[in-house]
């Protein structure tokens, strides 16, 4: 019989839901037990594909092609596990499917109502992951917090779900900040009780309750809290931020939320097995050196953006027993400013995906100065059309060269609307999405980083190299290293000559794990450790 553990959010959000229902994820497999995420966010659209980053993050991808919340990327990155489209679901894609089951005729004579309906369609999903998945444990977390009024149908399924599958396959985890009130200089619990209050009034009693804090926790408090809340006080755990967030497996661990969960859920489970993690977690926190690496993008402001290029950059890093030191750089500043004014002493350029004209200039600069300079150079779906850009403008020594997308009147396209793309009106879900093969090509640096003649990457794109210029950008030293399997589609470019200037098409960002980095950023940093920028001095030998 499956287990399904809820995740629900108190007092703010972006308390730490996400990094939580991953965590207790990761500690129940390392106990041999297997597990799938969910996220069930309650907001009205169908995808946050649309959405601005500003407002939601990055947009995660999974390989059949979910444009999906940024907590999947959390939740893969510590499960390992490869999630689907099931693993997102939105009040837009409930009301959807109700609506459209309406209009079919297949509530002929009924009244529509949130409940029993809409909460039925809730259940539906949650199932549907459980049943796809054949996972010993589901875990979903609710987004937004207790109280939203988007969210009561969630809430309402949630607490309907222990009856549908029994008392003692549920279990409730309720994650809450405790405020520090500085004039008092005191960590508050009042907010927790009200947000507990809250769950309560319609009838969900949380089993666990996380309680987040930027400070100390003292022992009394977990005592008023279990009084009030009616938790026993070895479920009330506290969570006190931490430099990594690949350290709170570790911290739920400790204070006992494995034991418990498995006695709560009758579980059978093996021991404790968190040794490799606690061991790379370990790596992580020994400081060491450093290398600088420019982030070149439009949504910097919001580090979120840019979730899982972070990540995997981290990642990559540490394998070289290396931090890396992010240098966020806003693209238009690079228009007003100039590349060489800051980019002069990064070791490595990074130019990520995204969408439109704003600041596109400035990205183009950052490719011409990594080609220029010998500084590495990762490009990810924009950031290779950027390149392709400027190694065009290069080649035809003309800025006309650009992208179809920036520029509709181009006299040189070399990005152009994907084929398929063309006459599509929608633009939420209609993109080339998910995973898709690509053959590497001989030689080439890209191969050298993969080590396979094929490989599978996720992608979210409408553009795509052009190639009425494959031939005259080929004479001219750019290196096609990667094509579809019908060598129709160029994947993969390289400048040859360069000590490593690489670009995809793909997203390679969300196959990286913090204990198995992706290929070509392992490549990449491998490359930007090696380089001594203006001012620099390696170390010498004693």
């Amino acid at each position: 019989m499956t287990k399904y553990i809820f995740v629900t959010g108190g007092v703010v959000s972006s308390v730490g839901k996400g990094i939580t229902a991953a965590s207790i994820g990761r500690i129940l497999k390392s106990r041999g037990l297997s597990v799938t995420l969910q996220k069930l966010d309650p907001y009205l659209n169908v995808d946050p594909g649309t959405m601005s980053p500003y407002q939601h993050g990055e947009v995660f991808v999974t390989e059949d092609g979910a444009e999906t919340d940024l907590d999947l990327g959390h939740y893969e990155r510590f499960i390992d596990v490869n999630l689907t489209q099931a693993s997102n679901v939105t009040s837009g894609q409930i009301y959807s499917s109700v609506i459209g089951m309406e209009r079919r005729g297949d509530f002929l004579g009924g009244t529509i109502q949130v409940v029993p309906h809409v909460t039925d369609q809730i259940k539906k999903k949650i199932l549907k992951v459980a049943e796809e998945s054949q996972a010993q444990v589901v875990i979903s977390e609710i987004g937004g917090t207790v109280g939203d009024i988007e969210g009561q149908p969630f809430l309402e399924a949630i607490r309907q779900m222990r009856n549908d599958v029994g008392q003692g396959n549920v279990l409730y985890v309720h994650v809450t900040l405790l405020p520090y009130i500085s004039a008092s200089e005191e960590v508050k619990t009042k907010p927790t009780q009200h947000s507990v209050r809250e769950l309560r009034a319609i009838g969900i009693q949380p089993d666990v309750i996380i309680c987040r804090s930027d400070y100390p926790v003292p022992d009394g408090h977990r005592d008023k809290i279990a009084l009030f809340c009616n938790v026993e006080k070895k479920a009330v755990i506290p969570l006190v931020t931490v430099p990594t967030i690949y350290e709170v497996p570790l911290i739920l661990d400790e204070a006992g939320i494995g034991d418990y969960i498995i006695d709560r859920l009758s579980l059978s489970a093996a021991g404790r097995d968190l040794a490799e993690w606690r061991s790379m977690v370990e790596h992580m926190k020994t400081p060491k050196e450093s290398v600088p690496i420019a982030l070149v993008g439009k949504y910097v402001q919001l580090k979120d953006a840019y979730l899982s290029v972070r990540e995997a950059l981290r990642h990559a890093a540490l394998a070289y027993d290396l931090d890396v030191n992010i240098v966020w750089v806003d693209s238009e500043d690079l228009e007003q400013e100039g590349a060489e004014a800051i980019l002069r002493d990064v070791q490595g350029i990074v130019v990520p995906g995204g969408f439109g004209s704003r600041g596109i200039e400035g990205k183009i600069k950052a490719a011409r100065y990594a080609r220029l300079n010998g500084v590495p150079y990762l490009g990810l779906c924009l950031g290779m059309h950027v390149m392709v850009i400027e190694y065009a403008r290069y080649v035809l020594n003309s800025n006309e060269p650009n992208s179809a997308e920036f520029s509709a009147d181009t006299k040189y396209p070399v990005i152009n609307l994907l084929p398929g793309q063309r006459g599509i009106k929608d633009k939420g879900g209609t993109m080339r999405l998910g995973l898709y093969p690509c053959k590497m090509v001989p030689g080439t640096k890209a191969a050298e980083a993969y080590g396979s003649s094929e490989v599978h990457e996720r992608h979210r794109h409408r553009f795509e190299f052009n190639n009425d210029f494959r031939d005259v950008l080929e004479k001219g030293g750019l290196v096609i290293s990667g094509l579809s399997p019908d060598g129709h589609l160029v994947e993969v470019v390289e400048v040859g000559g360069h000590p490593w200037m690489v670009a995809t098409q793909a997203h390679p960002e969300f196959a990286s794990r913090p204990n198995r980095p992706h290929p070509l950023f392992y490549s990449f940093i491998g490359a930007a450790k090696g380089i001594l920028r203006e001012g620099t001095q390696r170390p010498l030998p004693l």
